[in-house]
């Protein structure tokens, strides 16, 4: 993916910054194909844009899109879904927030934004030439950030997030129900509990923890054992709480299946009351030590199959993990790469007979955790690679 980013989101909005987003689409003498054929079908056969799929152009209409009027078809809805809250290594989002597709993306502007758009999109929805112009400019501010709800024929859905977490919940496959992003000025720093494994410095390096933070930011136990639903909450409240079992090689004074057990039974401590608004997240690593069964079981107790998550270096499996997590994109397709359980199996036995213990993988799930941004306060726009 080519981001091209905006400069200076701190700047005065300059006349260039309304001229685009409230410029009208003229009549196209003759219709496109694709998505080019949008403007032809709204502006000369009168069609509605909600009948129309904005990130096709196919009238072959499914649902509605969740962040824009305008229709979306079965196929771009599953693309979509399972692009949604994918993000790249420099915290933006990968895709397009119209069509979840797009090669060259243009960045917002704004701090405390993280969303791209394709130039595709923004030519055909917006107006011919306008990503040039948005290109061009220093200070470009995104559909979803502007002041105004119209860019051409693009054009805000009141109560955006609300549409977004209905969409999700409606058409996913996911049995999990997804919480409804947060505006930037409700976002508060993130409440971290985190067994077995400190994860402080992938969450600073990812700038939901400041460097000196408070303490109570982050919670860090290794054995739970003698821990209780009124330390918890003593604690709490927290927003994340992450465990993970040891890597192969390391002495562990419990058997794998322990650290399991002691994440669900700290997860019912932790987790708000049903029916609770308040966003909520967790996830629980294995580190390719629990047996058939013991996997078995986490997935039943927390109600979801794990997402294999791969390191894969020079053409060969370095590491993998197991991954089980509420995060929004977890299970993506495009966050994946197919791993046999053969694979799996061999990569188990080499580190078995190796000497060496296996480093903890934070590194492979680091990233799993960029979709918070939706949700929480973060204290930097740089990502740092202090891994």
């Amino acid at each position: 993916m080519a981001a091209i980013p905006a400069l200076d989101p701190e700047a005065e909005p300059s006349m260039d910054v309304i001229l685009v987003g409230s410029s009208e689409l003229s009549s196209p003498v003759s219709p496109g194909e694709g998505r080019d054929l949008i403007a032809y079908e709204v502006k000369v056969n009168q069609r509605n844009i909600e009948d129309i799929c904005l990130c096709c152009g196919s009238l072959q209409v499914h649902t509605q899109h969740p962040l824009f009027e305008g229709g979306i078809c079965a196929p771009c809805k599953d693309k979509f879904l399972d692009a949604l809250f994918l993000y790249d290594d420099d915290g933006y989002q990968s895709y397009c927030s119209i069509c979840c597709s797009g090669e060259t993306l243009l960045i917002c502007g704004n701090p405390d934004c993280t969303r791209c758009y394709c130039f595709e999109c923004v030519d055909s929805l917006v107006g011919p030439g306008t990503s040039g112009k948005v290109h061009a400019m220093s200070n470009w501010v995104c559909f979803l950030c502007l002041p105004f709800s119209r860019s051409g024929l693009l054009q805000r859905r009141r109560k955006w997030r609300g549409q977004l977490k209905a969409f999700y919940d409606r058409e996913s496959e996911s049995p999990l129900e997804m919480f409804e992003t947060v505006p930037v000025w409700r976002r508060e720093p993130v409440r971290v509990l985190s067994l077995f494994e400190d994860i402080k410095k992938e969450l600073t390096s990812l700038g939901f923890l400041e460097s000196g933070s408070d303490p109570g930011q982050l919670k860090h136990l290794d054995d739970v054992t003698d821990t209780v639903r009124k330390d918890v909450e003593e604690w709490g409240p927290f927003d994340l709480l992450y465990g993970a079992t040891p890597p192969l090689g390391h002495t562990c004074d419990h058997p794998p299946s322990w650290y399991l057990f002691q994440f669900h039974r700290l997860l019912q401590y932790v987790r708000p009351g049903s029916g609770s608004p308040r966003p909520f997240f967790w996830m629980f690593v294995d580190n390719l030590v629990l047996n058939k069964e013991d996997q078995d079981v986490a997935s039943r107790f927390l109600e979801m199959e794990p997402t294999t998550i791969p390191d894969v270096r020079g053409g060969s499996l370095q590491n993998a993990v197991r991954v089980w997590s509420n995060i929004p994109a977890i299970r993506s397709s495009r966050q994946r790469v197919l791993v046999s359980e053969e694979e799996l199996s061999l990569l188990t036995q080499n580190r078995q007979s190796s000497k060496l213990a296996a480093k903890w993988p934070t590194k492979l799930v680091k990233n799993c955790f960029l979709p918070l941004r939706e949700y929480f306060k973060y204290f930097s726009t740089e990502l740092t690679s202090s891994l």
